[in-house]
């Protein structure tokens, strides 16, 4: 084998998901198209979920120090500044979910970072090949490359964004909609004589359609965003650039300095008939394209890698049976179909950019690797299922404790088990807690409840569904 796992595309999907294997010791290697890593803003705006995601992968530091806050949004009219609005609902920092407001940091520094990480832990992208086609078998998946070469791996993600060669090449279709008929222009600028503490907007006109002009936290640059009629052809030149921003602002086309990345899209939203083929699994773009109104698409990208990490790492390392693949497609697919709906309304003025954008309420309720096993459980109380908030236990993050690659147990007002839960579980012991309750909870690794009881009746049972305490079962033949 040339890989335990092979990812195609080096966008922030296969990054994240390339980290999170690194750290468990799953040899992974990333196959990118191009000669390097994305060089435009597109997914700027990370929300408070993904940052959380990002604590636990060893990032947030630099992606706090790379970033900022979204500024207010400004109107202009006739040159004139005529009104502002808050781009999202307000919200207050609260300990269980100390990341309360998007953080913006333009997508080709948010790869930067996961890049780099991921050389520290060893892992592999390899720049300028290309997927033309793949294979499999029982055992193993070959992707044919352009070049005529092939890599063979255990397992293969496909990260390779929305025109994903990969899904095509699996006969998966996409269902979806046009979300908005007209092209938008998108680009990275310079420009002179604009202020950077405002997103500045300058609404349709004359005959023209929007302009705004945001800049980006943490460089010199602004993210030019211009919409065009439906059927127009969309300029993505420097000059092009520079002729919508002088005809529909009071900006002079010689103030926009310097263009230095620019590309056009039609908002659409699209979701993956399956998100997997035997060997095979779709992540990020590949498996659901979004508008990129509200900022859902990025941060749902990484949460499926985050989803799907921890259960490659599990299976290939011998712990837990290949069956827990298939819970992958069972959580992520309706979670992007519910993102999907709300970045359309997003983007057609129905919803607001609030709680439901944040991403913090999303939860595996109904999944079948979630055991609730609690007589009562009061309303407020986090269920298994829910994402596992931050906190203090016994002068103990939680966060902290919840970091890394292992499962944590909370023995929460009730004693934890007598013999111990086995190397790869945390236990952290405290008085009931706010948010929590009383009770055992189970944390995932990937931050979720997955079990929770008023005792440890049942809980050695659900450990050995993943190898996990006494009698966890062997990998099977077909992983």
């Amino acid at each position: 084998m040339d890989a335990d796992v092979l990812i195609v595309g080096a966008g922030p999907t296969g990054l994240a998901l390339g980290v999170d294997l690194a750290r468990r010791g799953v040899p992974a290697l990333i196959l990118e198209r191009a000669d390097g890593l994305f060089p435009g803003s597109r997914g700027k705006g990370l929300q408070p979920r993904t940052m959380e995601v990002f604590d636990d992968l060893g990032v947030l530091a630099a992606i706090h120090a790379a970033g900022g806050t979204y500024p207010v949004a400004m109107v202009w009219r006739n040159g004139e500044r005529v009104g502002e609005h808050p781009m999202f609902d307000p919200a207050e920092p609260i300990e269980d979910s100390p990341y309360n407001e998007p953080w913006m940091v333009p997508q080709w520094r948010t790869q930067e970072i996961l890049a780099g990480r991921l050389a520290e832990l060893g892992g592999r992208i390899a720049f300028g090949q290309e997927v033309a086609g793949l294979t499999q078998d029982a055992e193993s998946v070959t992707a044919h490359l352009s070049s005529g070469a092939t890599v063979r791996a255990r397992y293969l993600v496909a990260a390779d964004g929305g025109r994903s060669a990969v899904r095509r090449a699996l006969g998966i279709g996409m269902t979806g909609e046009t979300v908005d008929p007209n092209p938008t222009l998108v680009a990275d600028a310079r420009i002179s004589g604009l202020d950077r503490d405002n997103w500045h907007v300058f609404p349709p006109g004359d005959g023209a359609d929007f302009l705004v002009v945001c800049p980006l936290a943490g460089t010199e640059d602004f993210q030019v965003m211009a919409r065009f009629p439906e059927g127009a052809d969309v300029d993505v030149s420097p000059d092009g650039v520079r002729k919508v921003v002088a005809e529909r602002s009071h900006i002079a086309a010689e103030d926009v300095t310097e263009v230095r990345w620019a590309s056009d899209f039609r908002p659409r939203a699209a979701l993956a008939d399956r998100f997997r083929a035997g060997r095979v699994f779709l992540a990020g773009d590949a498996a659901h394209v979004h508008s990129p109104a509200g900022g859902q698409g990025l941060n749902t990208s990484v949460q499926d890698a985050y989803n799907l990490g921890w259960k490659l790492g599990a299976v290939l390392t011998g712990t837990a049976p290949a069956g827990l693949l298939d819970s992958y497609e069972e959580e992520r697919r309706p979670i992007a179909a519910q993102m999907l709906d709300l970045s359309t309304g997003v983007h057609r003025g129905e919803v607001r950019r609030g709680g439901a954008t944040r991403q913090l309420g999303l939860g595996y309720r109904e999944s079948s690797l979630t055991v609730e096993a609690r007589g009562a459980v009061g309303e407020e109380s986090v269920r298994a299922g829910d994402r596992a908030p931050d906190g203090k236990v016994d002068g103990v993050r939680l966060f902290d404790a919840f970091r890394g690659p292992h499962w944590t147990l909370l023995a929460l007002g009730v004693d934890a088990p007598g013999g111990g839960v086995g190397e790869s579980v945390r236990v952290v012991r405290g008085g009931a807690h706010g948010a929590y309750g009383a009770g055992l909870f189970l944390v995932r690794p990937d931050g979720y409840v997955g079990w929770s009881g008023d005792s440890a009746a049942g809980l050695d049972t659900y450990l050995g569904r993943f190898g996990l305490g006494g009698r966890g079962p062997n990998r099977s033949a077909a992983a």
